[in-house]
């Protein structure tokens, strides 16, 4: 008896695979690519700063955005809290920050870009610590 010998005929994938494989695979990656989450400064006036100085209430460094919470007293002496939105905690680490250097009751100067509604809140640019220059926070 002779050994008949096939040769392997090469792999062929069926059709439907062949129209649809390259659609699922980008579907695929899309669906599994990071997803850039980060909303717009479009609610800071960002052509101007505003400066304030006051006493911090709270500092929250966290992600996505650090918050600093400063009493400010206005032009009637009454006190008002405005609430500062930084970088994240790794932004304003690389900026040489630490948590630790910004504390509850000290005084601080800001350089900020006000809410465009003009109500009592800030996108950080710079703090000046007491007895310090200033330097960028975000």
């Amino acid at each position: 008896m002779n050994a008949i010998t096939r040769r392997a005929r090469p792999a062929v994938w069926p059709r439907r695979v062949r129209r649809t494989g390259p659609a699922l695979l980008l579907i695929f990656g899309l669906l599994t690519a990071p997803i850039d989450g980060h909303h717009s400064h479009g609610n800071y006036n960002m052509t101007e700063y505003t400066t304030i100085k006051g006493v911090v209430k709270e500092v929250h460094w966290i992600n996505p955005h650090t918050w600093i919470y400063v009493e400010v007293t206005d032009d009637k002496g009454e006190p008002t809290v405005w609430a500062l939105e930084g970088a994240s905690v790794i932004q304003v680490e690389r900026r040489g920050w630490k948590k630790d250097m910004i504390k509850v009751g000290s005084t601080i100067g800001v350089r900020c870009h006000q809410l465009r509604d003009g109500s009592s809140g800030c996108l950080l640019g710079f703090i000046t610590l007491e007895g310090a220059p200033e330097r960028m926070f975000d």
